[in-house]
């Protein structure tokens, strides 16, 4: 105990101090050793997108109805039992094909009438011209008086007004007697009839008979907003109206019962001059060509209609946008990382996308997801969206 004593004493101060960083230095290489080390923070992850500019359609759909350009009623204009049917219902019929027959007999008689009328009136006026041919040198000899000639006149010339009335009568007549057959005033598909033979048809009794649809060429109708009408002449488009200064054409396009798209586009050629003050609405009508008889008349679709083509605009997809108190922004991403909350002056959306008037750049970046997680001034790791789709 005493040796131990001896040798504390004979260690010096400097000694011991040596000895407690020795101390110090071991327990702070044990702490470092087995203290598990913090990993540094990680930048979020963003998807980015790269602003471009392009042309850019904006379109309006609207509820439409389709119509025949023409659908034209055939009637029975003269009287009579419907004799014959020369047509297979619902097939296709040209211009001037007899449709049907109505009983020819009472006018053909009259007809015949009629025109033995008109002989009888001619060769009463060929006895009256020869009468005056006679009579006028007899009264330039003194040999027939004023009275005989003036009764000659009056006989020539009243003889040849029967022959007109005579004509006119004939040509009437004819022309009823054609109305018992009944052509095809215009070309199309021809319904099915609407009087059996044997059916007594005229203006007195039946007289539609069958209807006839041409619609190889079909009217798109529906109605737009005073609201559309004030926006498009916003853009200097007038609707229905062409404009040689335009560079496109505000075409149509259908989607059909089952849902695709009809593969034709008709062009807009009528915009109603008025509101309609009870709907707020105005008429317009678009043609379209119907070569296959996929359009029905009397079918609804729904149109899209092409209103109006952006030149050189900038369209960011819609969700990118964040709309605050008001206000519309953008989240940027600076060439160092860093993000810049933008405040921008939207257009109209397309779509999915939206029209930037004011405020974005081609070839700048915006977030279009993870937005949600940044603030002004963040830095963050940018990916493109189609690397991570």
């Amino acid at each position: 105990m005493s040796q131990f004593t001896a040798i504390f004493r004979k260690i010096s101060v400097m000694g011991w101090i040596a000895i407690a960083v020795l101390i110090a230095a071991a327990v702070w290489l044990c702490v470092s050793l087995y203290r598990p080390k913090t990993k540094p923070a990680e930048l979020p992850v963003v998807a980015v997108e790269p602003v471009t500019r392009q042309d850019v359609n904006i379109y309006g759909e609207f509820a439409g109805r389709i119509r025949a350009q023409q659908f034209v009623e055939v009637h029975a204009r003269v009287e009579g039992y419907l004799q014959s049917m020369k047509f297979k219902e619902g097939s296709y019929v040209d211009k001037g094909d007899l449709l049907f027959t109505i009983d020819p007999t009472v006018y053909s008689a009259n007809a015949e009438k009629a025109r033995a009328t008109l002989e009888k009136a001619r060769a009463v006026a060929l006895k009256a011209e020869r009468d005056l041919s006679r009579i006028r040198p007899l009264f330039a000899q003194n040999a027939a008086s004023q009275l005989d000639l003036d009764n000659a006149v009056a006989a020539y010339e009243s003889a040849k007004a029967e022959v007109s009335v005579a004509e006119a009568d004939l040509k009437q007549a004819t022309q009823t007697l054609s109305y018992t057959r009944v052509t095809a005033p215009t070309s199309g598909y021809i319904s099915e009839t609407g009087a059996d033979i044997g059916t007594l048809v005229g203006p007195g009794a039946k007289s539609l008979l069958a209807t006839i649809v041409k619609s190889d060429t079909v009217r798109i109708d529906f109605s737009m907003t005073a609201l559309d009408y004030l926006r498009s002449k916003e853009r200097n488009v007038s609707l229905g109206h062409d404009d040689e200064h335009r560079g496109w054409n505000p075409y149509v396009t259908v989607t059909l019962a089952d849902g695709t798209v009809y593969p034709h586009r008709g062009l807009l050629d009528f915009a109603s001059p008025q509101v309609d003050s009870k709907t707020g609405t105005f008429s317009v009508r678009a043609e379209m060509p119907n070569p296959e008889r996929a359009l029905l008349p009397g079918e609804f679709t729904k149109v899209k209609l092409l209103m109006d083509v952006r030149a050189d605009a900038i369209e960011i997809p819609a969700k990118s946008v964040v709309v605050e108190k008001g206000a519309a922004f953008v989240y940027v991403v600076l060439p160092d990382s860093f993000v810049e909350k933008r405040f921008i002056e939207t257009g109209p959306e397309v779509g999915n996308n939206m029209i930037v008037e004011r405020g974005l750049n081609s070839g700048e970046n915006i977030v279009t997801e993870g937005y949600h997680k940044l603030r002004h001034g963040m830095k963050v790791r940018p990916v493109l969206s189609d690397s991570i789709r």
